[in-house]
């Protein structure tokens, strides 16, 4: 099995300190650069797409060169489900070979939220697929999910204890200030809420919108229990710079097999980069 579900690769991360991280992926160039990139650096990987992502791609097409990528490169991964919201959607692709599964439930009243996860996590396991969920909202924008900065929620710690216990699932994304897309000042994370977080649930803690975060901020969140890092505006903005400049240089250009190689060496480095800070290589 080369797709596999993300459960084991995080409890492994949080025994030995260390987080996963799961990069948002949008096509075949960029889950080459991915999956390559996490194989020579011996990196564990998440490939994660939102629904709209699947919807772009299609969802049989997404499997099937995230399989042969991992077949290649002789480098299990997990495909994850980012930021899904309906559970017949959700069941139509974990039907079709994808074992990891984020429910997204947090714009919905706690005990509704926990409903629908627990409907998730009841089908999920059914197929040996993990599922993260998340508590409280981050603000900003990632493709089709909108939060405004005003609506955004930090997580009770108290109620995750609940959240985790009544769910049963695999890993927590936890709000604590940072936001999907590009920060426009500087974020101001809350890590004495994140501490106290860990102090009440003892399943993975998630960070997603981590584009743009300092490294050292990263490396804090870590070292309190977070265990998967969720990069997705940093990869776009690099492959649309580099293939933009290329353009500006050579007009003429017509030939995706030239004109997509800058732009995934540009998505390369920051691959590596988040690898690294991630203190994962080495430890697939």
């Amino acid at each position: 099995m080369y797709i596999i579900s993300s459960k084991n690769m995080l409890l492994k991360a949080q025994h030995q300190g260390y987080a996963v991280p799961a990069f948002n992926i949008h096509n075949l160039e960029t889950m080459q650069v991915v999956v390559e990139t996490a194989a020579e650096m011996r990196s564990p990987l998440i490939l994660a797409g939102t629904p709209g992502t699947y919807s772009y791609a299609g969802t049989g097409n997404v499997v099937a060169i995230a399989r042969d990528l991992a077949k290649h490169w002789d480098h299990p991964l997990a495909l994850h489900l980012d930021h899904h919201e309906d559970l017949p959607d959700i069941t139509r692709k974990v039907q079709a070979g994808i074992r990891s599964v984020m429910i997204d439930g947090s714009h919905h009243a706690f005990e509704e939220n926990v409903e629908l996860v627990k409907s998730v996590v009841e089908l999920s396991h059914r197929y040996d697929a993990s599922v993260e969920a998340e508590l409280g909202r981050l603000g900003g924008v990632e493709d089709d999910l909108v939060v405004d900065a005003k609506d955004a929620l930090y997580t009770n710690p108290q109620q995750a204890r609940e959240f985790v216990s009544r769910t049963g699932i695999d890993s927590l994304a936890v709000a604590i200030g940072t936001a999907h897309g590009l920060y426009a000042a500087e974020p101001k994370l809350d890590f004495d809420r994140l501490a106290a977080i860990r102090e009440c649930v003892d399943v993975p803690l998630v960070l997603h919108g981590a584009s743009g975060l300092p490294e050292g901020d990263i490396r804090r969140a870590i070292s309190l229990g977070v265990c998967k890092v969720n990069v997705a505006t940093e990869l776009k903005i690099a492959f649309s710079d580099a293939l933009k400049q290329y353009f500006i240089e050579q007009p003429g250009a017509n030939d995706p097999r030239h004109y997509m190689q800058p732009a995934k060496e540009a998505m390369k480095e920051v691959v590596r980069k988040v690898i690294h800070v991630c203190g994962c290589e080495g430890q697939l």
